[in-house]
């Protein structure tokens, strides 16, 4: 029988990647508005790929037989984003994967606790890709703060991020 303690906090895990989704789809529709093109496709992809992080949790859970529950009324900050910067929504992009890898670690803690190796050694991709996350967000923050307003500098930015998750994946 698959572990309550860790069914819960996977599933927990699981509607955490759905808000993270979500987030970077709301901020990518906001950026291509703003005529973001590159940016906005990056956050776009970025959605896309919380989604893919979501769905291994959901299959993982499946497998060891436990029930996975979506939750259906996420609430997330609104982000209102009239008055924000492009540094302030990196920025706070950088401070929410440190939260999920913070969360990351955790389950990974309840894992050893509850001598479910399985559930340990599933959880070591998330590390991984977390290390990835957080470098990759406070490198593009970092990028950011460097450009600052100027318009040249940001139009630049937003024509190399489009090729920019294909540099860094490889």
């Amino acid at each position: 029988m698959f572990n309550e303690k860790i069914q819960t906090g996977l599933i927990k895990q699981l509607n955490r990647e759905l808000k993270s989704s979500q987030l970077y789809l709301s901020m990518a529709s906001w950026v291509e508005k703003k005529g973001f093109e590159g940016i906005s496709q990056f956050l776009y992809d970025h959605s896309n790929e919380e989604r893919m992080h979501m769905l291994k949790l959901i299959r993982y859970v499946n497998k060891r037989g436990g029930d996975v529950i979506l939750d259906n009324n996420i609430s997330y900050k609104k982000i209102i984003y009239n008055n924000i910067s492009l540094k302030e929504l990196f920025q706070e992009l950088f401070e929410h994967e440190k939260e999920i890898s913070k969360k990351i670690n955790n389950l990974v803690d309840i894992s050893l606790q509850e001598k479910d190796y399985f559930t340990y050694n599933f959880l070591q991709w998330y590390l991984e890709e977390q290390v990835e996350e957080e470098a990759l967000t406070k490198m593009i923050l970092d990028k950011i703060k460097l450009i600052g307003e100027d318009k040249v500098g940001l139009y630049l930015f937003d024509q190399d991020i489009k090729h920019f998750q294909k540099k860094h994946n490889k």
